[in-house]
């Protein structure tokens, strides 16, 4: 088959026999022969054969199509892209709709009227494909950057994740992250993760070790900082969870308790995936086992990050899935952030919607994303200010037991002293 150099030169040598022929069957002689060798239309071949065709021109002097979605644009979509910490198309799309003229307003995004227009108007496949060359940027640049009692499990239902109940709200899956680097030896930091099934509103805390007792006050600390109130907590078969302690708190405030079943994660899908996103993303799996990292963590987790998250971050949830043969289609809604979901809820107060609307209009997407840099900056500096401090303090301690070896031998190889 021929390529497009070889097609074009055997054109160029045919279109001279072609206007020389008069002959209406001759031309259409030329012209069978060229259709079955370069496999091109008819109609598409006499408009090469023309004498002024663009046969002669050099791909470069050719007119090229002008864009819609020009250069512009592309700064603009990138900037808002990475404003919103990398979404897909899907996602970024509903809020590009809503927030660039707020971020226009904040002074964050720096664009033309017409550029905004045309902003808001973009589909999200345009976005993805527009947002290649950006995606490709930050893969390179991140490319060489430097894992009980059983009569108590008896009165805890199992629950799947179909059983569970995701029209309403306040039905919480709660998860335990833990931050113990190479080694689980020891106490360390451990992320509580609560995320509510119907909008996907998530709360995090950070608890020192994995005790029942700071379990339960770090889930008290969550329920007390949510906008709405809880009705269950769905966890793992952890004993941090399956506990007394927990089991008599669910008692006394009236929170239905339910569990998943062992080394089943799918029955606890939503809070893992928020695991991986929300914190394994962010925070990573280094070792974090003092008391400034854990401030550290927790100081990002209430003042920035549930904010950046939950206002800001656009969630798409599945509708209905069915299997056809040997292949499942599923069904997704329009992607909304967990603030918009709780604004179209019915069971939501209207005085918590002003309260959360109010929040809103005073948070600033790209400053809330500078101050978790910053944080995450600041808490890897303890980190290594923490490694710097103990890799000295193991030297001293190998330099005295290298002297304490050197004197233990020096004093045995004396010879002894003879007393006259």
């Amino acid at each position: 088959m021929m390529n497009m150099e070889s097609r074009n030169q055997y054109l160029e040598e045919l279109r001279i026999e072609y206007l020389k022929t008069k002959s209406k069957k001759e031309k259409g002689l030329l012209l069978n022969e060229a259709e079955r060798r370069t496999k091109l239309n008819r109609k598409y071949l006499m408009e090469k054969l023309k004498p002024k065709s663009n046969l002669d021109k050099l791909p470069s002097e050719r007119k090229k199509r002008k864009q819609y979605y020009d250069n512009y644009v592309k700064a603009a979509l990138a900037c808002c892209w990475r404003i919103f910490d990398h979404p897909c198309g899907q996602r970024l799309e509903p809020l590009l709709k809503d927030e660039v003229e707020k971020l226009r307003g904040l002074g964050e995004l720096e664009c033309s009227d017409r550029v905004a227009e045309k902003l808001k108007k973009i589909s999200f496949r345009t976005i993805d494909e527009k947002l290649k060359h950006a995606k490709e940027v930050e893969r390179m640049k991140h490319k060489y950057k430097v894992k009980a009692n059983p009569l108590l499990y008896k009165q805890i239902p199992i629950k799947v994740f179909s059983e569970q109940n995701r029209d309403a709200l306040g039905n919480m899956q709660i998860d335990l992250v833990e931050h113990c680097g190479a080694s689980a030896a020891g106490e360390y930091v451990n992320t509580l993760d609560a995320t509510d099934i119907y909008s996907g509103w998530t709360e995090q805390i950070a608890v020192m070790g994995k005790s029942q007792e700071n379990t339960k006050a770090g889930l008290e600390t969550e329920r007390t900082d949510c906008p709405f109130s809880w009705r269950e907590i769905h966890s793992d078969g952890g004993t941090n969870f399956i506990c007394s302690h927990l089991f008599c708190y669910a008692g006394k405030t009236s929170l239905a308790f339910s569990r998943s079943r062992p080394y089943k994660k799918n029955d606890n899908c939503l809070v893992e995936q928020k695991n991986n996103t929300h914190v394994r993303r962010l925070v990573g799996y280094l070792r974090y086992d003092t008391v400034e990292e854990r401030k550290i963590l927790n100081d990002l987790y209430r003042n920035e990050l549930r904010f950046f998250k939950n206002f800001f971050q656009p969630q798409i949830k599945l509708v209905s899935k069915e299997r056809a043969g040997g292949k499942i289609h599923r069904v997704y809604d329009k992607p909304q952030t967990p603030y918009h979901r709780l604004l179209s809820s019915k069971e939501f107060p209207e005085e918590k919607k002003l309260e959360l609307t109010k929040i809103y209009n005073s948070l600033n997407p790209a400053e809330l994303k500078r101050r978790i840099d910053k944080k995450l900056a600041l808490l890897y500096k303890a980190y290594e200010a923490k490694r710097n401090s103990n890799s000295q303090n193991s030297n001293v301690e190998i330099e005295k037991k290298i002297k304490t070896r050197l004197v233990r031998k020096y004093i045995a190889h004396q010879e002894p002293v003879s007393v006259r």
